[in-house]
């Protein structure tokens, strides 16, 4: 019998994040503080973000145009 292994990503971190989404690392800050933002999970004192959790969370975003 064969078992399927995921591959698992590895977690981001904040600077991570704020590379991926072109945002600087205090809007990311500030974005959680407020409750909005992505998903981020604490370890220990770290905080990280599940890449999935990320990608999730733009797609969910609005799409309408700003003038």
């Amino acid at each position: 019998m064969m078992v399927e292994i995921k591959a698992i990503e590895p977690l981001w971190s904040v600077h991570d994040l704020s590379d991926y989404l072109g945002i600087p690392v205090h809007t990311l800050y500030a974005w959680r503080s407020a409750g909005t933002g992505p998903p981020g999970r604490r370890l220990g004192k770290r905080l990280r973000y599940r890449p999935e959790d990320v990608r999730a969370w733009v797609e969910s975003l609005p799409t309408e145009v700003v003038a």
